[in-house]
């Protein structure tokens, strides 16, 4: 029993004294700041020391009841001590368990002279958190290549600077590696500048990285398939989709069917051809190793042979080719490159007199430089026919009809036979020289119908290209005059009659023009034109007319120039107007679409074609030509004839491109001045007519096809004028419905061309 209250009485005074414990005093010799553990073991050790009091006797516990179970109670309360004494055991023996900290030992302090506990130094080993461990360097998380360049790789925790370790160099290293064999166990360490030996974990990470295996050594990766959906009661019962079954998967694909026919129709058409059945060249060539293989590479090309002495290489030339004293001081005189040769002729009595060449040595060095550096090529000959490079035209008796001789000629008096129209039905020709004679003849025999006398010159003259009318304008200096021929029908006289001068003038435009339409008093009389124009004052000589297909609308162009240089007119309203506000350069010609609104106008170097309709510029047309005198258009509209001063005459594909497409030079076909052309208006032919006083005549055939290229074959030149002051053939025309050629020359002549 003694035991069991001693160790009451000892709990109780543990009770009763943590209470009082605010109220204890310090000592006058200081405080000592303790954890919470020395505090508990200084308190411990103080307990200890003092000597425990025998507990008080319980008077409650003096009752009969009690003293009736003395015996079976103090079984009892035995038993319950030895319990708690086991408890109490286990207690501490499980505080001593989890006691992690060093235990510390009490000492007196010097300075205060009170006890006080001192912990031992904690020695850490791997399995230690290195966050309580000491980093050498305060840096943070930068990079370190910011301190290659200095001397110090951080700071330590005072803020002083920790310096690189001293580090040798590649020879260093080098032996380093060769006394320790295990130093490619090691790296360099950043942080600690220092190198750190690897583990064998390490290592062995680094080989599997090398040699592409995986770095964890557990890795299985044969480790067996699990099996998530196979097996008793795995299986699935749901489809993964509820979406119906497409088509696609029991309907032929139409997309397919296209790649495969694409592919049947390319070997159909020859495109892709079938794999070349194997032969006996495909197969595997076996040759012998030592013989001699045929050279892959070309032959070397052999050395351009040195030439042959000559008689001044001679040891006993002839007199004629020993120097002179003079011609040896020059040749001294003169620099080696500028000399004509390389030694002087010497003479010499013996062979056996003859020195050495001093020059031998030069010479050789100088011919293996030049087989060195030299290069020579092997031209082979070409044996090819001249006339094989020349194209393949058809032969011009397959092209006729066309006109290769002169049927018959047509007189002036006098003068320059200088302009030439023919009637729509090809049956009468009318011409005109400078002397102001206007001539009236017929195509087939020649014969003169009717002549009028001018006494202005004649510039230009055309007939109205209408069936139902007949007349013709001459264009004459600031005049233009409108004649009608004899023997007409009375039904095309009086259309003529009424179109030129009818009974009521139609109404006066709003713009006023300058241009002035007069009828003739004597409207019956056909002497007198029946109608006239008086173009502005200095309008000059109406040098061109051309009509419009229908016939209403016809143009002129005067040699004045300016503003009021090209004109047109309409016959049916009476009206003329200036098209142009401002012209650039010198208007020489000008041309009607035959079935667009469009007007070309030619310049000195230039064509423009504009669109009447909407009043713009569409091309400007660039022939290259110095001196534009002549052009025409194709009757299909899309191609363009343009000859020049300058004997060039040039083709143009107006759908094609601005520039010529053909140019047809004077090398071979004009010698002289180009001055007229003209396209056949049925037949596929154009003329053009010459200076040099002859006519050359041109199949010209336009497909409708336009890949195709236009065909054009010169097929016969044509000589029968004579030329008189430098001037030849001046004007070309084509009968309309013959492949018949009219031209007027400066020998005051006309003739007509026939097939």
């Amino acid at each position: 029993m003694a035991p069991l209250a001693a160790n009451r009485k000892r709990k109780q005074n543990v009770e009763e004294a943590s209470p009082s414990s605010d109220t204890e005093t310090f000592p006058a010799g200081g405080l000592d700041l303790l954890s919470e553990d020395e505090d508990e073991q200084e308190n411990g050790i103080v307990q200890e020391s003092d000597v425990d009091a025998f507990p008080e006797i319980d008077a409650a516990s003096d009752t009969e009841e009690e003293g009736e179970g003395e015996s079976s109670g103090d079984d009892a309360k035995f038993s319950e001590t030895e319990d708690e004494e086991e408890e109490d055991d286990e207690d501490a023996s499980s505080d001593d368990d989890l006691h992690v900290f060093p235990k510390a030992k009490t000492v007196i302090s010097d300075i205060t002279g009170q006890p006080k506990k001192i912990y031992p130094e904690i020695e850490p080993d791997y399995d230690s958190d290195s966050s309580t461990e000491d980093a050498p360097t305060r840096v943070g998380n930068i990079p370190l290549h910011w301190y290659d360049d200095l001397p110090h790789v951080g700071y330590d925790i005072d803020g002083k600077k920790v310096l690189k370790p001293a580090r040798g160099d590649e020879l260093d290293k080098f032996l380093h590696t060769v006394d320790d064999p295990s130093a490619w166990t090691s790296a360099f360490d950043k942080n600690t500048q220092t190198d750190r030996p690897l583990t064998a974990e390490e290592l062995d990470i680094i080989r599997r990285l090398e040699t592409l295996e995986n770095p964890d050594a557990n890795y299985d990766p044969y480790q067996p398939t699990v099996e998530w959906f196979t097996g008793a009661g795995k299986e699935e019962v749901m489809p993964l989709s509820a979406a119906p079954e497409p088509k696609r998967r029991w309907i032929p694909s139409k997309w397919e069917r296209q790649k495969v026919m694409k592919i049947v129709r390319a070997i159909r058409q020859g495109r892709i051809l079938p794999s070349k059945p194997k032969t006996t060249s495909s197969q595997p060539q076996f040759y012998a190793v030592w013989n001699d293989e045929p050279p892959s590479s070309h032959v070397p090309l052999p050395a351009p042979k040195p030439h042959l002495p000559t008689h001044s290489e001679s040891y006993n030339p002839p007199e004629e080719y020993l120097p002179t004293a003079e011609e040896r001081k020059e040749w001294e005189a003169t620099d080696k490159e500028d000399r004509e040769r390389d030694y002087l002729p010497q003479k010499y009595s013996a062979l056996r007199l003859v020195p050495a060449y001093d020059q031998f040595i030069q010479e050789r060095f100088g011919r293996q430089l030049d087989l060195y550096l030299a290069p020579r090529i092997q031209r082979k000959k070409l044996n090819i026919d001249p006339d094989s490079l020349i194209p393949k035209l058809p032969s011009p008796n397959t092209l006729r009809p066309f006109p290769n001789y002169k049927s018959l000629g047509f007189a002036h008096l006098r003068g320059r036979v200088r302009c030439v129209s023919i009637s729509p039905d090809g049956a009468w020709v009318v011409s005109a020289d400078d002397e102001g004679v206007v001539c009236l003849w017929e195509v087939i025999v020649g014969r003169e119908v009717k002549r009028w006398t001018l006494n202005q010159k004649v510039g230009a003259v055309e007939w109205c290209p209408r069936t139902d009318v007949s007349f013709f304008v001459v264009g004459t200096e600031e005049n233009l005059h409108f004649y009608v021929p004899p023997n007409l029908t009375p039904t095309v006289l009086s259309a003529t009659k009424t179109l030129l001068n009818p009974p009521n003038l139609p109404p006066a435009p709003e713009t006023p023009s300058p241009v002035k339409w007069v009828n003739s008093p004597s409207a019956s009389a056909l002497e007198a034109p029946l109608l006239s124009l008086d173009l502005p004052p200095s309008s000059g000589l109406a040098k061109n007319i051309a009509w419009h297909r229908k016939g209403d609308y016809f143009a002129t162009v005067s040699s004045g120039g300016g503003q009021g240089a090209v004109w047109i007119h309409q016959v049916s309203r009476r009206h003329s107007q200036a098209p142009f506000k401002k012209i650039k350069g010198s208007v020489q010609m000008v041309l009607f679409h035959p079935l667009k609104p469009h007007f070309f106008v030619a310049t000195q170097r230039y064509v423009r074609l504009y669109n009447l309709a909407e009043q713009k510029l569409l091309k400007l047309l660039n022939p290259g030509t110095r001196w534009i005198s002549s052009m025409d258009v194709h009757p299909s509209g899309d191609h363009l004839i343009v000859g020049g001063y300058d004997r060039k005459l040039c083709w143009f594909d107006l759908e094609l491109s601005d520039k010529p497409y053909k140019i047809l030079r004077h090398v071979v076909y004009h010698s002289r001045a180009i001055r007229s052309l003209h396209f056949h208006p049925s037949y596929p032919l154009f003329a053009s007519s010459s200076d040099d006083g002859s006519i050359q005549v041109f199949h010209a055939r336009v497909y409708s096809d336009l890949l195709t290229d236009p065909l054009i074959v010169p097929l016969k030149i044509l000589r029968g004028h004579d030329v008189r002051d430098g001037l030849g053939v001046l004007q070309v025309r084509w009968v309309p419905k013959q492949p018949w050629l009219v031209s007027t020359g400066a020998d005051s002549t006309v003739a007509v061309w026939c097939h």
